[in-house]
C-alpha cells in the first residue's frame, strides 16, 4: 500500500467504525465457525500495522507476517505476536509450523497470485485447521480507495469461491457482509465522484456518526448465521484443506 494508506490505517484502526465493527464480526465468525483446539496456533498473513493482533491473540498463540518494514515495526511494537518479514505466496516463514487458523484479512486482493497464495497457506494448516479470509467485494465499486491501497481486484462471491476451490481448498462457509450500509456506501461513492471531493473515503467521520455507523455495521455479527445477504461491501470465507 502507499505510505499514506499505512499511516491512515495506523491512526484510525483503533476507533474508526469500519475497523471496530469488522473486528466484532471476525470475532463472531471465529467463535461460531472456526473449530479451534486447546492452545491453538494462529497465523495472521499480512498483518499491516497490527490492528487485528489483539483480537487474534485472544484466541491462541499468534504469529504474524508482514512485508512492509514500517508497518511490521509498528505491529511488532504492540508486543502481541511474533512478527516477521514475509510475503505471499512463497515467503510465509516460521519454519515448518502448522496452524489451526490462518487469518487473511483484506490481504488477498493485494497479491497478484491469489490462487497460489491460498494454496501455500492451505499447506500450512494443521489437521482440521481453517483459513478465515475477508476481501473487498463488488468489482463495479472500484474507486480511488482501491488504487490508494494497491488493490489488484475486488471479488464477486463466485470469483472468491472459484479461486479457493482452484487452490484445492474446501469452502466451509462464505458470504457477503457490510451489507446493511451498502446503499449508503454506493451513494457516498457516487457523490464523491460527482462532486470531485478531495477528502479520502476512509476518513473518520464525526464522533456521533462514527458511533452510529459502527453500531449499524457490527449488528451484522448477530445476523450472519440467519441471513444470507445478497450483496455487501465485503466477503468472508472459512476454508479447509
Amino acid at each position: 500500500m502507499d505510505r499514506a494508506a499505512y499511516q491512515s490505517m495506523n491512526a484510525q484502526e483503533g476507533e474508526h467504525w469500519w475497523f471496530v465493527a469488522r473486528r466484532a464480526i471476525i470475532d463472531s465468525l471465529i467463535r461460531n465457525h472456526v473449530p479451534l483446539p486447546a492452545d491453538p496456533r494462529i497465523l495472521e498473513a499480512g498483518c499491516g500495522t497490527g490492528g487485528n493482533l489483539a483480537l487474534l491473540a485472544s484466541h491462541g498463540t499468534l504469529d504474524a507476517l508482514e512485508y512492509d518494514e514500517d508497518a511490521r515495526a509498528i505491529a511488532a511494537a504492540r508486543g502481541l505476536a511474533r512478527v516477521e518479514v514475509g510475503a505471499l505466496p512463497d515467503r510465509i516463514g516460521f519454519g515448518d509450523t502448522r496452524y489451526d487458523m490462518i487469518a487473511l484479512l483484506d490481504v488477498l486482493e493485494h497479491v497478484d497470485a491469489d490462487e497460489a497464495s491460498l494454496r501455500a497457506l492451505g499447506a500450512r494448516l494443521a489437521d482440521g485447521g481453517r483459513i478465515l479470509l475477508t476481501v473487498p467485494a463488488v468489482p463495479w465499486l472500484w474507486s480511488e480507495h482501491d488504487v490508494l491501497h494497491h488493490h489488484k481486484r475486488r471479488y464477486t462471491h463466485e470469483q472468491l469461491v472459484a479461486v479457493a476451490q482452484a487452490a484445492g481448498l474446501k469452502v466451509e462457509l462464505s458470504g457477503y457482509f457490510n451489507s446493511l450500509l451498502f446503499p449508503l456506501a454506493v451513494a457516498q461513492r457516487v457523490a464523491h465522484k460527482l462532486l470531485r471531493r478531495d477528502a479520502p473515503l476512509d476518513a473518520r467521520p464525526a464522533p456521533w456518526l462514527n458511533a452510529a455507523l459502527q453500531q449499524a455495521f457490527a449488528v451484522e455479527r448477530h445476523m450472519l448465521d440467519r441471513v444470507r445477504f445478497p450483496i455487501g461491501l465485503s466477503l468472508y470465507a472459512v476454508l479447509s484443506a
